[in-house]
């Protein structure tokens, strides 16, 4: 095989003992935001599942039932949470939610929640198009985002963060200019694409891979979150370069009643945390920008 065609070439290699200082508003150490998954599941086909021996039925009502659950509780157990510590959440929306569930969109517009779009439904992974194709879904996923929230997405993270090779092109071309795909880092960087960044996200300090996949406890749970703002926060201060820590969860997981009380302790630590900016994605990519230009 051609070792170019092994190798990514949408982004360079960069070592973080190498690069600029990053400074983060007012002195802060650490940028934190929540990237909160909205997402709508189609009822007939297989998606995140907590029990695969009945995935791929149709219907599939243990899975779909857990997963419609988030919408029509979790969401709302979690808005209570979020806003007794002001955190304003980076909403990773799939456009099926607007004209679905109106009062989930209207609520983080009423707290002015930043919002990225998040692909079509999370039942269909964002891959296997030709770039015809996807040029006309990227399209129409914006376009329903802009109209339903008002507001015209910046940020992008594929369905199970999916992409395509074009899909950072395609999305400058639309006016997006960062994505969360790309879990290299801790600090933001510039893809090969003109204008579009990667901004930190997380596969590990994520509901779904700590509850649903490792069986992670509750308290371990706010200790993982502890241990990561407090290691983040001492390497910034050592190198005087600031860090990004993303918190990625989902209303039908975090949600869920008995976890209730383990989000709320672990953004108690964080917000009060003296290195700790707290805000969205979407500054988080305006401030590097600004700090790189």
């Amino acid at each position: 095989m051609d070792n170019q065609l092994m190798d990514n070439q949408l982004y360079d290699y960069s070592p973080i003992v190498e690069r600029e200082p990053l400074h983060w508003p007012e002195g802060k150490r650490v940028a934190f935001y929540v990237g909160l998954n909205i997402e709508h599941f189609e009822v007939g086909k297989p998606s995140t599942s907590i029990y695969p021996g009945t995935s791929a039925l149709t219907p599939d009502p243990l899975n779909h039932g857990w997963r419609d659950y988030g919408n029509r509780v979790g969401f709302w157990r979690m808005l209570e949470t979020l806003d007794r510590h002001g955190v304003r959440a980076s909403a990773l929306l799939n456009s099926d939610v607007g004209d679905r569930y109106p009062q989930i969109v209207a609520a983080g517009r009423e707290r002015n929640w930043a919002w990225l779009a998040h692909g079509r439904t999370n039942s269909v992974l964002h891959t296997d198009m030709t770039e015809d194709e996807e040029r006309a879904a990227l399209k129409d996923v914006v376009g329903t985002i802009e109209r339903t929230t008002g507001t015209r997405p910046r940020g992008w993270m594929g369905p199970g963060l999916t992409e395509t090779f074009n899909t950072p092109r395609l999305l400058a071309e639309l006016g997006l200019d960062y994505v969360l795909d790309w879990t290299a880092d801790d600090q933001p960087f510039a893809l090969n694409v003109p204008g579009v960044l990667s901004v930190p996200y997380t596969v590990e300090l994520n509901d779904i891979q700590l509850f649903v996949v490792k069986s992670t406890s509750g308290p371990d749970f706010v200790q993982m979150v502890k241990d990561q703002v407090d290691q983040l926060s001492a390497e910034a201060e050592a190198t005087d370069s600031g860090r990004v820590l993303p918190l990625a969860l989902h209303p039908f997981v975090i949600g869920q009643a008995f976890r209730a009380k383990y989000l709320d302790q672990a953004l108690e630590y964080v917000v009060n945390h003296p290195g700790v900016w707290v805000t969205t994605s979407d500054e988080i990519a305006d401030h590097y920008r600004s700090a790189r230009a």
